[in-house]
């Protein structure tokens, strides 16, 4: 009797103790990924395509949180925390990362495509694959690509048809040397100048043009005082998703291969709003007024870069010759 008395006491402990159990391995992990564009931009939809499928192939042990609208800071600011774990993941342009991962840079160079099926012939390939795992010594684990279109010439002075017609126009560029390096090449005056500033300086004729991508052109209004539109497409600069190497290296291999994995397979689903965005930007600006000039041939074009090419380090150019060689 004392025994089965014993037995019934040890089943009720169990049974108090067991919900609590339950509850604490039912408890999912939750990762925080941080967006600087809004929650409706396709680089922000990629993100919650990205957080679904980790979401459903982990059963929902799994959970990341996409704060977008720069919630979580500005890009640099957020890169330095992911490195140092305070944030777990972000969606940055491989530009601010560029400087904690020097080769990176070879992504930036322009006219370094032959089109957008090279470039994501390069960054789904091999090539691809080998730098985002070379991002690992410095604290961070690539993830993924996203599409960011191309970058291209516009201005309010007139059509450039031709390198030469850039000629003296006052052009805002970040404050990158490369950019710097680019515009001089084709006889313009480089203007660094903050992004939000460019609409009224373009408006009161401080600068005369700007370069970004068609949907950049669209949402800041720059097509209305800058209608002159150059598709010179002159570099093509990826998104990319980076992990903290501290955050995501307390999960397991499988749990950090199912990441990896999510990340990629959420590269088409970007791809594809990307474009749908892009159309719809080019349409508007085109029902703007804004005046296009199509560049077929680039070789006069590539031609002046020559100099800036030659100014890279060793690999840099190396890489540069890796990447033009995929067919």
């Amino acid at each position: 009797m004392k025994k089965t008395r014993i037995l019934i006491a040890m089943m009720l402990v169990i049974a108090a103790l067991l919900p609590a159990q339950l509850f604490a391995q039912a408890k999912p992990i939750v990762l925080r990924l941080a967006e600087t564009h809004p929650q409706d931009y396709p680089t922000t939809k990629g993100d919650y395509e990205f957080a679904r499928l980790v979401k459903e192939r982990s059963g929902g042990r799994i959970q990341i949180e996409v704060y977008y609208g720069s919630q979580l800071g500005q890009e640099k600011a957020v890169i330095e925390q992911v490195q140092f774990g305070a944030i777990d993941m972000t969606r940055v342009s491989i530009s601010p990362v560029a400087s904690f991962v020097p080769k990176l840079n070879a992504f930036q160079m322009p006219y370094l495509y032959r089109d957008e099926a090279h470039q994501w012939k390069v960054l789904k390939g091999e090539i691809g694959t080998t730098l985002l795992a070379s991002l690992e010594p410095f604290g961070f684990i690539g993830l993924g690509w996203f599409e960011a279109g191309s970058r291209n010439f516009y201005n309010s002075r007139r059509p450039i048809n031709k390198p030469e017609d850039l000629k003296g126009l006052k052009i805002r560029v970040q404050e990158s040397e490369l950019m710097m390096g680019l515009v001089s090449a084709f006889g313009a005056v480089p203007t660094p100048m903050a992004y939000g500033e460019v609409y009224s300086a373009l408006q009161t004729g401080v600068v005369d043009g700007a370069e970004n991508n068609w949907p950049s052109y669209f949402s800041t209004s720059h097509y209305e005082v800058a209608k002159y539109f150059c598709l010179d497409e002159h570099t093509r600069v990826p998104e990319i998703i980076i992990g903290s190497k501290i955050s995501l290296g307390r999960l397991s291999k499988a749990d950090q291969e199912l990441i990896k994995q999510a990340a990629l397979d959420a590269i088409d689903y970007q791809r594809a709003e990307w474009a749908k965005y892009e159309q719809i930007s080019i349409d508007k600006v085109k029902d703007g007024g804004s005046q296009i000039t199509y560049i077929g041939d680039k070789t006069e074009w590539q031609k002046l870069m020559d100099p800036l090419y030659k100014k890279q380090s060793k690999e840099i150019q190396d890489f540069v010759k890796q990447i033009q060689a995929v067919q």
